[in-house]
């Protein structure tokens, strides 16, 4: 829907952005096959714009039904990979009927198809090797073998997979589940005589862990250019901004020294100084919380915001910035502004400023 052609808010989507970062994926995984991670509208982007342009792809990865059906009806070939799987008989004809590949991850899915034998849908079982959310432990997996066995013709349709929880910042921890997963895997292997293929490493397990590679990996966040690791910008792995949220000054305001500016008067001149008023909020996807000082880019240059974000406005300091005017370009984050950045000012990841844009945001794709 949108906002008005007029409207200063604009989601600028690189695609050839979105293209190179797939290729640095392809290149740090030469062997492995690629599901891109496209749920939550593909991280804000816009699925379908996304999933298009992302045509080397070996197949795409959602959370949600609704999510799968809507890439399927738009003619989107390559395998659907639903992550969450489903949870009634209802949604399983659903993804039979889309041909979705399934994850299961708990018995009622298994009782699911119990009662529905497979019909040649394609299955993922995910392990849960320490991430605590979703997927079966280890040591029941002798057991959820056994139970597919009864209801599978061909094994070479069944996958294992699992979730890394600090792939980022946690090596310990991500070798630990790394071997528990390839045990999990080997003992699968051993028991049923096939090798399954299998699907570990999400962006950072990707571009940190080759051990994790597989034969299928899950780049997310990465694939749009934010860092997968808080601690490492993307400049680090060449990866580039896929969107860039841009606005504009529509007021100057002068204060005097002393004076407030903003709900709560939490920002105070220390000086005479000169305010930009941005037309972008908090309904826009600006966090509420983020701090001032915190940056924004104004004509290409960071400037300090100045008080509390409001729902529609923000408030930037640009006394040091003379050239500042109604209608100069504002960057809230993209190209020059790392979302990571803002989002590590606000206390939060890069994942929820990018699927938080609002509605009012123009979306404009580059290629």
């Amino acid at each position: 829907m949108g906002a008005p052609a007029n409207s200063p808010l604009r989601a600028l989507i690189d695609l050839a952005a979105l293209r190179a970062n797939f290729e640095i994926f392809r290149r740090a995984a030469p062997r492995s096959k690629i599901l891109a991670v496209v749920k939550a509208n593909a991280y804000g982007h816009g699925v379908l714009p996304v999933a298009r342009a992302l045509g080397a792809a070996d197949g795409f990865a959602v959370a949600r039904l609704e999510e799968a059906i809507e890439l399927r009806e738009a003619g989107l070939a390559q395998r659907i990979v639903l992550l969450e799987g489903v949870f009634s008989i209802a949604q399983l004809r659903l993804a039979r009927a889309h041909r979705l590949d399934l994850v299961l991850h708990d018995n009622s899915q298994l009782e699911m198809l119990e009662a529905e034998p497979a019909a040649g849908e394609e299955l993922w079982i995910k392990i849960d090797t320490g991430m605590n959310r979703l997927g079966f432990r280890p040591e029941h997996v002798p057991g959820v073998q056994a139970r597919l066995r009864s209801l599978l013709q061909t094994p070479s349709r069944v996958r294992l997979m699992s979730h890394f929880a600090r792939a980022d910042d946690d090596a310990a921890m991500t070798a630990q589940q790394t071997e528990a997963f390839l045990a999990a895997h080997s003992l699968w292997a051993a028991t049923g005589g096939e090798v399954p293929e299998f699907s570990l490493a999400n962006s950072a397990g990707v571009l940190l862990w080759p051990k994790s590679h597989g034969d299928w990996i899950r780049p997310g966040i990465g694939l749009y250019g934010a860092s997968p690791c808080a601690s490492r910008a993307d400049v680090e792995f060449a990866l580039t901004p896929v969107m860039t949220l841009q606005s504009a000054v529509i007021a100057i305001r002068c204060v005097a020294a002393g004076e407030s500016v903003g709900y709560g008067a939490t920002w105070r001149a220390s000086r005479p100084s000169r305010i930009a008023i941005v037309a972008a909020g908090y309904a826009d996807g600006v966090p509420r919380h983020l701090p001032s000082g915190a940056p924004v880019l104004i004509e290409g240059q960071r400037a300090p915001l100045a008080g509390r974000v409001s729902m529609d406005m923000i408030a930037v300091d640009v006394t040091d910035l003379p050239q500042a005017k109604v209608g100069s370009p504002v960057v809230l984050w993209g190209r020059g502004l790392p979302v990571n950045e803002v989002a590590a000012a606000a206390g939060t990841l890069a994942y929820e400023l990018l699927c938080g844009v609002g509605r009012r945001a123009v979306f404009e794709y580059l290629d």
